[in-house]
């Protein structure tokens, strides 16, 4: 038996894509444990985990920000008896972290992030542009060099225990056939769809007699503009800020279908198995961050000469007017939800 401390401390979308391979190799190697650290807020996505897996919060906004928290927290790891570590992450707070296990005589595992890879997919003079090996694939691979048995099979973080549905009773919609989610925010202005074409798509789709549309985001301004929508179409409600993250999970676990952008809640949607329509500007599937087990034909997009320009969205766009993602029509989007509902039923 192997005790292996699995790092992965951001960002929240990133965090959510390692829990299929974590939950897949503690299912398939039930004689290890395996202890996943992360930030302390994002524990609660780590849903109905199996027996051998436990998880642990760092905190590196405040106590563990500075180099001397960072080092106090490390030396208190160090009293765990942990055979391993695999380093998902790969930045300087894991470089630390896994170097003074290295020092203590620990093995340690590094995923291959591909960065000269990532710089040739976002170059604006490669004409000729190929996926990269998935993220999630990635991940797998230093479970896999460390002699871990692997397989993809995890399904849902509710495939053994069903979702807690009574906070339920709180929501609109029951009378309503189909459920749809619509999280039209994310972190970078290149991966948002423009505001006041995502409102004609939520008016098109709450106009629907069988349709009820949650709004989900986060609190403050993201709020804000969603209650004013919620107010303004029937058959809608915005949800954000309203729940704690695993009963969103819950909710999201009983949508019909997912409108987002390429931000945490696909991954969210993707750990309770509920299909995603993705919107994709700046950034591209090809980087690696499709959500697990997403049709791959579930995604909206340009073929723009300049997509990606960035793997995380954050880079200004050169051509100044995010054609990217202001050319895509709300009509097609909407054509795309009737498609996949239509394939559902």
């Amino acid at each position: 038996m192997a005790h292996y401390l699995v790092i992965r401390l951001s960002a929240i979308g990133d965090v959510a894509m390692t829990i299929p391979v974590v939950y897949s190799a503690a299912r398939l190697n039930t004689e290890d444990k395996f202890t996943v650290l992360t930030q302390a807020f994002l524990i609660p996505l780590f849903r109905n985990p199996p027996a051998n897996v436990d998880v642990i919060g760092i905190n590196t906004r405040t106590t563990e920000h500075s180099l001397p928290g960072l080092l106090k927290f490390t030396s208190a790891l160090l009293h765990y008896p942990f055979d391993a570590v695999l380093d998902l992450h790969d930045v300087l707070r894991t470089v630390i972290i896994r170097t003074l296990f290295r020092l203590k005589g620990r093995k340690v595992y590094v995923v291959d992030k591909a960065r000269i890879e990532r710089h040739r997919l976002t170059d604006r003079k490669n004409t000729h542009k190929r996926p990269l090996r998935p993220m999630i694939e990635r991940y797998a691979d230093v479970f896999r060099k460390a002699g871990l048995a692997y397989q993809s099979i995890f399904r849902s973080l509710y495939q053994d225990v069903p979702a807690d549905t009574a906070f339920f009773s709180e929501l609109g919609g029951k009378d309503k056939k189909v459920w749809l989610g619509i999280a039209p925010f994310a972190k970078h202005r290149g991966k948002i769809y423009p505001l006041e074409q995502m409102e004609q798509v939520v008016a098109t789709l709450s106009a629907k007699e069988d349709t009820y549309v949650y709004l989900l985001g986060g609190r403050g301004k993201e709020a804000d503009l969603l209650r004013q929508w919620a107010g303004k179409y029937a058959n809608t409600e915005c949800v954000a800020g309203r729940f704690p993250l695993d009963q969103e999970l819950a909710l999201i676990s009983h949508l019909d279908l997912l409108i987002c952008m390429d931000s945490a809640n696909m991954h969210f949607a993707s750990l309770v198995a509920t299909p995603v329509l993705s919107i994709w500007g700046a950034t591209h599937p090809y980087a690696g961050f499709y959500g697990y087990r997403q049709h791959p034909d579930y995604a909206v997009q340009l073929p723009m000469l300049c997509r990606p320009c960035s793997i995380f969205g954050q880079r200004p766009c050169s051509r100044g007017d995010w054609a990217c993602m202001s050319s895509i029509e709300p009509a097609a989007i909407v054509n795309k939800v009737d498609y996949i509902l239509s394939s559902k039923s």
